[in-house]
C-alpha cells in the first residue's frame, strides 16, 4: 500500500497540473502577451512530447529498471515545473513544458508497471487500480479550485510550485521503499521508429497550429504537412519489416483495437477542445477570475470523478458497448448545446453543458483499454494498453491544434467581442468527436468485431484476453491542457 501511495503521488501532480495549467492560461496570455496559438503551444508542447515518448519510456523501464526510470521521470517533471515557474517568455515556457513532458512520459505508465508487479494477485491488483483511478478523479476535482485560488492570489507561476515538494518527496520515498524490477525479456530499442513518430506528430501539429497565422498554403505549413505524410509512410514501411517493431501493424486488423484507438483520439480531442474553449470563454469573454472560472469547471470534473469508476463496473458487468454509446451521446449533446454560446449565456445552461461533458468523458475511459485489449494475445496486452494511452495524448494534442486553429480562423475583431461566435465551429468539431465515439463504439463491440480480434490472436499463435479477463477499472492518464 505504501508503494501504491508513492505511485499515486506521481498521478496526483500530473492530474493537478492538468486542470491547474488550463485555468491559468488567460493569466499567462496577459503577462507573456501570448496569442491564442501561443496558448495552444503551451498545451501541445507537453502532450506532443508525452505522446511521442510513452512507448519508448515503457520499453526503457523494462530494460534498465522501472524504479530507476520512475525516479528519472519524477526528477525531470519536478525540474520542468521549477523552470516553468521561472519562464521569462512564451518560448521559454513552451520549452520547459517539453521538459515536463519528457518526465511525464516516465511517470504514469511506469508507475502502472510497478503496481502490476507489486500486486500480483488479481483481486488485490483490481483494488489497487481502483484506488489509482480514484486519485485521478480527486486530482481533476481539486485542480480547478486549487489552480484558480493560486492564480487569483499569488499568480500563475505558483501553479508549478505545487509539483516541486510532492516530486521531491516521491523521489526520496521511491528510493527507500520501491523495489527495482525489470522485464525478463524486454523489447529491443527502435530508435528509427521512435524518431519517425516524433517527426510525424511534431510537424503535423505545427502545421495545424501555425496554419491560421502563416497561411494554409504557405511554404512552411505545406512543407510540414508533406514531411508528416512522408514520416507516416516511412513508419508504416519500416515497422512492417522489423521482427520486433515498436508497434506491430497487424494489431490494427483487430476491429476492437483499431476502434479503441479512434475512440481514444476522438474523446481526448474533445477534452482538449472543451478545456481550451471553456477557459478562454469564462475568463476572457465573461471576465471571471481564475478562481471563479475554476468553480464553473468543477461540475465537469466532479462528474468525471463519479462516473469513471462506475463506468469500470459497467464494463466489467456488461461489456464496453453501453458506456461508449452513452459517452458519445453525452459528449455530442454537451457540445451541441454550446454551439449556441453567446457572451451572456445563462449560468444554468453552462452548468448543464459542463455536467453532460463530464458524464460523457467519465464514461469513455474504462471502455478504451478494455476494447483495445479484448481479444489481444496475452503477451501483447501491455503493448495494446500502451497504444491506447498514446492515442489519448495524440488525441489531446491534435484536438487542441485543430479546434483552436478552427476558432482562430473564424475569429474577427477583439477576443472579448468575437470569441463566443467564433467558438461555434469549435463546438461543432467537439460534437463531431462525440458522434465518432458513438458510431465507432457501436461498430467495434459486436460479434463481427470480436471475430476479427480472435483472428489477430490466432496469427500470433496465442489465445486472446477475454472481456472478463481485462481489468474493469481503467485510470485516466491526463495530459496537461
Amino acid at each position: 500500500m505504501l508503494i501504491l501511495a508513492i505511485c499515486c503521488m506521481s498521478l496526483l501532480i500530473v492530474g493537478l497540473d492538468n486542470t491547474i495549467v488550463n485555468v491559468a492560461l488567460p493569466s499567462i496570455q496577459r503577462e507573456l502577451h501570448a496569442s491564442v496559438s501561443g496558448l495552444q503551444w503551451i498545451v501541445a508542447s507537453y502532450t506532443l512530447v508525452l505522446a511521442s515518448l510513452l512507448m519508448l519510456s515503457g520499453s526503457t523501464a523494462d530494460r534498465v529498471g522501472r524504479r530507476r526510470t520512475f525516479q528519472v521521470g519524477l526528477a525531470l517533471f519536478t525540474l520542468g515545473s521549477l523552470l516553468c515557474s521561472l519562464a521569462p517568455s512564451l518560448g521559454a515556457l513552451v520549452a520547459f513544458r517539453m521538459v515536463q513532458g519528457v518526465g511525464g512520459s516516465m511517470l504514469n505508465p511506469v508507475a502502472m508497471s510497478i503496481i502490476t508487479n507489486t500486486f500480483t494477485e488479481r483481486a488485490e491488483r483490481a483494488r489497487a487500480i481502483g484506488i489509482w483511478g480514484g486519485v485521478v478523479g480527486l486530482s481533476m476535482a481539486l485542480g480547478p479550485v486549487v489552480g484558480g485560488g493560486l492564480v487569483s492570489s499569488v499568480g500563475w507561476r505558483s501553479i508549478f510550485w505545487v509539483n516541486i515538494p510532492v516530486g521531491l518527496a516521491a523521489i526520496g520515498l521511491t528510493a527507500a521503499f520501491v523495489p527495482e524490477s525489470k522485464a525478463p525479456h524486454p523489447r529491443p530499442a527502435d530508435p528509427v521508429g521512435q524518431l519517425l513518430v516524433m517527426v510525424a506528430l511534431g510537424t503535423l501539429v505545427y502545421a495545424i497550429i501555425e496554419g491560421p497565422d502563416r497561411g494554409w498554403t504557405s511554404a512552411v505549413v505545406a512543407g510540414c504537412f508533406g514531411v508528416a505524410a512522408v514520416a507516416v509512410a516511412g513508419f508504416v514501411g519500416y515497422e512492417a519489416r522489423r521482427r520486433q517493431p515498436l508497434l506491430d501493424l497487424r494489431f490494427f486488423r483487430s476491429a476492437p483495437f483499431s476502434g479503441a484507438t479512434v475512440i481514444a483520439v476522438s474523446a481526448f480531442a474533445a477534452l482538449g477542445g472543451f478545456l481550451l474553449l471553456s477557459t478562454i470563454y469564462l475568463q476572457d469573454v465573461r471576465g471571471y477570475s481564475a478562481l471563479h472560472a475554476g468553480l464553473y469547471m468543477l461540475p465537469m470534473a466532479a462528474m468525471t470523478a463519479i462516473w469513471s469508476p462506475l463506468s469500470g463496473r459497467i464494463v466489467g458487468a456488461r461489456g464496453p458497448r453501453l458506456p461508449l454509446i452513452l459517452a458519445g451521446l453525452a459528449i455530442a449533446a454537451s457540445a451541441l448545446s454550446l454551439t449556441r454560446l453567446v457572451n451572456d449565456t445563462s449560468t444554468d445552461s453552462l452548468i448543464v453543458s459542463y455536467l453532460l461533458f463530464g458524464l460523457g468523458f467519465g464514461l469513455v475511459n474504462a471502455p478504451i483499454t478494455n476494447t483495445a485489449m479484448s481479444g489481444m494475445p496475452r503477451t501483447q496486452a501491455g503493448v495494446a494498453a500502451a497504444v491506447a494511452s498514446t492515442s489519448r495524448q495524440v488525441g489531446q494534442s491534435v484536438g487542441v491544434a485543430v479546434i483552436g486553429s478552427a476558432v482562430v480562423s473564424a475569429l474577427s475583431g477583439p477576443l472579448r467581442a468575437g470569441f463566443a461566435q467564433a467558438s461555434h465551429v469549435g463546438w461543432w468539431l467537439v460534437a463531431g468527436c462525440g458522434v465518432v465515439v458513438l458510431a465507432v463504439g457501436l461498430i467495434t463491440t459486436g460479434s463481427w468485431a470480436r471475430r476479427t480480434a480472435e483472428q489477430v490472436a490466432a496469427t500470433f499463435g496465442q489465445p486472446g484476453l477475454a472481456d472478463s479477463e481485462v481489468e474493469p477499472v481503467e485510470p485516466v492518464e491526463p495530459a496537461a491542457p
